[in-house]
């Protein structure tokens, strides 16, 4: 099939300047892309194309050599050695949904085109991405073999720890273990050597998974301290006594000393989060007191709470 010109595949004329050029292949990337076009076999040539094209004409050197020899340049015709024109190449690849695998090539630089066209595109999240994710896409750094992926998981597993399987290529035949340590925070990452983007030297980067906690209906966190509120019996604040307090390593007996206010705390010893770098180190558990009032008293509890009352009254008088 006979190639079209590279100034008709991006819309610009031959005297486009190089920020002209740059804004069209932006506009036709993001329009044709894969990711945006999922099984589309004509949006994926188009892409292809408008790629090949403005890995041309970005290019002063090639541009020249395009605007004199036209493809001929390129396609091997003209005895030249296609390897000069690839210096500081780059390649991806994208999966499609259909399990379709195509390799893309850019010769530019990758950070200023696509931290620009695709930052509200892949940066959010978005499943089934073309770097191969399914669960949280992947996207690699531009000049690094390094990918990086999100996960989410709930606050207990990240107290405790946890293993998540997550689908490669969007193949679930095709998975990674990856271990959650138990203490982790918000934000940090798992490192999983060796799988990232493999290198034209055989070399592979890693896999970097960005991890995100979500919130506890009950507990919450300060630094490797938890916080939780649990009711007690106003009889068992007034005069003390003892009851079970939940913590995230199973229930456990507290005693609560006579006279305790609403709001105030209960320090439990090592019921925290653990340390990442010292698993015998964990923080604590607060428990928040709140008094529990009954709505309905038999008849037998009135008389008594109307003498305590009275009891009350004198006291203060």
């Amino acid at each position: 099939m006979t190639k079209r010109d590279y100034y008709d595949v991006l819309g610009v004329n031959r005297n486009a300047s190089s920020q002209e050029i740059k804004s069209a292949y932006r506009k036709l990337a993001k329009k044709y892309h894969p990711d945006t076009n999922p099984g589309d076999k004509r949006a994926e040539q188009l892409f292809k194309e408008v790629t090949e094209a403005y890995n041309v004409l970005s290019d002063e050197e090639k541009r020249k050599l395009y605007d004199q020899f036209g493809h001929a340049a390129f396609d091997g015709s003209m005895g030249s050695d296609p390897s000069k024109y690839a210096d500081n190449g780059h390649f991806w690849k994208s999966d499609g949904v259909n399990g379709s695998h195509t390799e893309y090539y850019y010769s530019g630089n990758m950070d200023d085109i696509f931290g620009d066209m695709f930052d509200g595109l892949f940066h959010k999240g978005r499943r089934g991405s073309p770097f191969g994710f399914e669960d949280d896409f992947a996207y690699e750094s531009p000049g690094s073999l390094d990918l990086t992926s999100e996960i989410t998981v709930s606050f207990r597993d990240a107290a405790l720890g946890c293993e998540k399987i997550i689908s490669l290529n969007g193949d679930r035949s095709n998975t990674l273990a990856v271990k959650i340590p138990a203490g982790i925070n918000e934000g940090q990452a798992v490192r999983l050597k060796g799988k990232g983007r493999a290198g034209r030297n055989g070399k592979a980067g890693d896999l970097l998974i960005k991890v995100h906690i979500l919130e506890d209906k009950r507990y919450t966190r300060k630094g490797r301290d938890v916080f939780i509120t649990e009711s007690v019996p106003y009889t068992t604040a007034i005069l003390g006594g003892e009851t079970n307090f939940n913590t995230l390593y199973g229930p456990v007996k507290c005693k609560i000393p006579a006279g305790s206010q609403s709001g105030s705390k209960v320090r439990l010893k090592n019921k925290g989060i653990v340390s990442m770098n010292n698993k015998n180190s964990y923080g604590d558990e607060y428990v928040i007191i709140q008094i529990s009032v009954p709505k309905n008293i038999s008849e037998r509890e009135k008389m008594l709470l109307k003498e305590l009352r009275d009891i009350e009254n004198r006291r203060t008088a």
